[in-house]
This record gives structure tokens, C-alpha cells and sequence, in this order.
């Protein structure tokens, strides 16, 4: 048999095994057969040039419709068997109402993060971010944190690499640096400090670990947001007027603010600020705690190598699981923290 004669038996056998094929696999193996790269009808087509020439364009012409037929009966099955697969195995009642998605909402400490950078981004400050596992010149030192301050003592502070020495304040007795969770998202500040020059207009949302027993008001991780302010001429009267403007923002037009003095080693002067509002009012409360701020401390300028002559700025700190438990009228601030969907899908 020529191979002119060849073609349309071929053809024949391989559109009726593809027809026939009933699964993807059976389809493949004729595929295979046929039009792979040894199949049966690839061998005919490489036949051509073994033709004479004058028979070569009417086998060309030929071969060419069968394989587009061939090609065509694959795919045409390929699609069917592909669509027969997708369908239900059992007979489904298409009338029937479908079943709603279930649409996931982001944690109310999510949400009140958001709104608080939201209203801080509106006023020209960016997001900083650092790590949650810090050492003690980012946490503390360079915060004119003494080595006798509270803040530094193992009751408050989670260290990851041993207990601390007795003589050297907490330094773990393999004489290596202390490394620790960090209890306030200020050593973001010196980080960012250490990499810019001024002016810094930052705020640092974060995580940060306190080793306090869960009650109430406590847990040992909760969320912080910090914000610094760096600049010629900063003074107390602009941080003020922008704490005013976010706590408006954030608890209502009818927020009344007040500041106390205060301590913390790394402002001076310090404050403690609180609020009052029908919010509190509701509480049973007329006044409440809400943030603690201050102007940097001269000798955190000289840790960071700014000039205090030249350089003036403002710190805040503050705890977001505070303002969202006033937001929504949350008294156990232990409910962030369970991951009970009734309580989530609240907010």
C-alpha cells in the first residue's frame, strides 16, 4: 500500500478512537497513537519526503485536512470529556437557592489600627515597622532607660536567652547581650533615628510582650502604636494640637483632653493624657487614662547622634486594645485574644 493510500484508514482509525475514547486517559493514549511523537500518523507525515515530487503536493494537501480532522476530533473530545468530568456526580437540583459565602472581617484591633494610621498618614506621617525580638540598647539604653529602672526588671520583661547575672544588671550569665520581647515599640524609634537624619515624622503600630498575669485590663501581649516627631522648633504646643486632632478622629468631635505630668525616662517633660467623653461618661467614669507622651529627652538625641540644640520632637504611646475596648464598650481585654467567632463577628 502507497502512502497516499495510507492516509485516509489512518485518519479513519484515529476519529473513531478518539469518538470513543470515554475517559481523559483512554484519549490520551490514542492521542499518543496517533499524532504523538512517534505516532502512527507523525511516521506517515515524516514519510514525505521519500514521495516522488510530483506526488508531493497532493500528498501534502492530503495529510494537511486529515491532520487538521485528527486534530480537530482530539480537541472536540478532549472538551467534551473535560466538561463531563467538571459536572456533578450526583443530579443536582440547579432551582434550589445556593449557599450564601461566608465573607471574612478583619479584628477589631485590625480595624482600630487602620483608622489610627489613617489619621495620622492625613497629618504627613509614615508606617515603621522593627523587630519584635530586640536587645536592650534598642529597648532600653538607648532610650535613657537607667539599668535600675522597674521597666528592666525580669517580673516585666521576657527574656529569650537566659536569666539575668546578678552583678551586671540583665545580662545573661554566658556573656552574651540580652535579648528580649520588646515591651513598647520605642526601640522602633531609635532604630529609625539611627538610619535618618531629622526631620521624622513616624508612628510604629506593633506587637509588644509584658509579663503581666491576664486579667481585665492585662495580658501579656497586647498592641501599641508609638509616634515621633522630629524637627527645627517642635514644641509642646504641637503635640498637643495633633494628639487632639487623632483622639477627635478616633473617639468623637466631643472629646475633651487633659495632661498630667508625668515620668518616663526617654521624654522630658512627660505627660500623661487623659480623656473625657460621653463615652466615659457612660463607664461611670468622667476622666480616663488613654496615652502617655512627652518631648524627646536631650540624651536620646545623643544616643542617635542629633544634635539637641538643633533638633526638637515629641513621643507618644498608647494601646490600641485601650482605645477599641472604649470604642466598643469591650471590659475584658482578654476577648481580643480567644478567637471566639461570636464575639468577632460582632464588629
Amino acid at each position: 500500500m502507497s502512502l497516499l493510500d495510507e492516509i485516509e484508514p489512518l485518519k479513519a482509525a484515529a476519529l473513531k478512537e478518539f469518538t470513543e475514547a470515554d475517559d481523559a486517559s483512554s484519549l490520551e493514549e490514542a492521542r499518543i497513537r496517533y499524532i504523538g511523537t512517534k505516532g502512527q500518523f507523525t511516521s506517515l507525515m515524516k514519510q514525505m519526503g521519500t514521495l516522488p515530487k510530483e506526488d508531493r503536493p497532493e500528498a501534502g494537501k492530503r495529510i494537511n485536512e486529515a491532520k487538521v480532522a485528527i486534530e480537530s476530533a482530539f480537541n472536540d473530545r478532549q472538551n467534551r470529556i473535560r466538561l463531563q468530568d467538571a459536572m456533578p456526580k450526583r443530579a443536582t437540583d440547579f432551582t434550589r437557592p445556593g449557599r450564601r459565602p461566608a465573607f471574612g472581617k478583619l479584628h477589631p484591633l485590625t480595624q482600630v489600627t487602620e483608622d489610627i494610621v489613617k489619621s495620622f498618614r492625613k497629618i504627613g506621617f509614615a508606617v515603621a515597622d522593627g523587630p519584635e525580638i530586640e536587645d536592650e540598647y534598642h529597648c532600653f539604653d538607648a532610650l535613657n532607660t537607667p539599668a535600675d529602672h522597674p521597666a528592666r526588671d525580669l517580673q516585666d520583661t521576657f527574656y529569650v536567652n537566659g536569666p539575668a547575672s546578678e552583678n551586671g544588671g540583665n545580662i545573661p550569665q554566658d556573656g552574651r547581650p540580652a535579648h528580649l520581647l520588646r515591651t513598647h515599640t520605642s526601640s522602633v524609634q531609635i532604630r529609625v533615628m539611627k538610619e535618618q537624619e531629622p526631620p521624622v515624622r513616624i508612628i510604629v503600630p506593633g506587637r509588644v510582650y509584658r509579663s503581666d498575669t491576664p486579667d481585665r485590663t492585662h495580658n501579656p501581649t497586647f498592641q501599641q502604636i508609638e509616634g515621633l516627631y522630629v524637627d527645627k522648633g517642635v514644641t509642646v504646643g504641637d503635640l498637643k494640637g495633633t494628639v487632639e486632632f487623632v483622639f477627635k478622629e478616633l473617639l468623637g468631635k466631643d472629646v475633651k483632653l487633659r495632661f498630667r505630668p508625668h515620668y518616663f525616662s526617654y521624654t522630658e517633660p512627660s505627660f500623661e493624657i487623659d480623656f473625657s467623653s460621653a463615652m466615659t461618661r457612660r463607664m461611670g467614669k468622667e476622666w480616663l487614662e488613654i496615652a502617655g507622651c512627652g518631648m524627646v529627652h536631650p540624651k536620646v538625641f545623643e544616643n542617635v547622634g542629633y544634635d539637641p540644640d538643633k533638633w526638637s520632637g515629641w513621643a507618644f504611646g498608647f494601646g490600641i486594645e485601650r482605645i477599641a475596648m472604649i470604642r466598643y464598650a469591650i471590659d475584658d481585654i482578654r476577648l481580643f485574644y480567644q478567637s471566639d467567632l461570636r464575639f468577632l463577628r460582632q464588629f
